[in-house]
């Protein structure tokens, strides 16, 4: 890559990461709203759950990168509040299921129309041609994450448990 082309990369990654920010700020007025509020590493576990739901806790574990013991603390909080129930494997008593409840995934479909209706009233406001490269844009940058997760052994975009919106 030429200098050129790097320091256009480290100008697109600095307006991204801004961008980043402001969606984050968007976001959060739509989980302030939210009636039974989760903190972001739950909302990660229901995200996980969204997408694998019945793994087992030690794959929650994995694709948050965290602990065994936190995840449970996680996992404690979630059941306490209804979105998600744990049940033990029939493959062993010793290894414990986390399933989404139907409370959980209204959650997540109230919160995720509640994000895209923040983001619509901004994306709304682009020209036409603006929003095309928005998109293209986006798709590349999904494409670009995906060929870094396979080419370093990661694990793909549908595997890491998390969803646009």
């Amino acid at each position: 890559m030429s200098a050129e082309s790097q320091d256009q990369a480290w100008d697109a990654t600095r307006a991204a990461s801004e961008t980043t920010e402001l969606v984050e700020v968007l976001w959060g007025r739509g989980r302030e709203v939210a009636t039974a509020p989760v903190s972001a590493s739950q909302l990660k576990v229901l995200f996980i759950l969204d997408n694998e739901d019945g793994v087992n806790l030690r794959t929650v574990t994995d694709r948050l990168g965290s602990t065994p013991p936190s995840v449970s603390r996680l996992c404690d909080r979630l059941e306490a509040v209804g979105f998600v129930n744990r049940t033990a494997s029939p493959n062993s008593r010793r290894e414990l299921r986390v399933w989404l409840t139907e409370s959980g995934r209204s959650y997540l479909r109230d919160l995720r129309a509640r994000r895209e209706r923040e983001l619509h009233a901004v994306v709304a406001r682009m020209p036409p041609r603006k929003r095309a490269m928005l998109m293209e844009g986006l798709t590349a940058f999904q494409e670009a994450a995906d060929r870094l997760d396979s080419g370093a052994g990661g694990v793909e975009r549908e595997q890491r448990g998390f969803r646009s919106a």
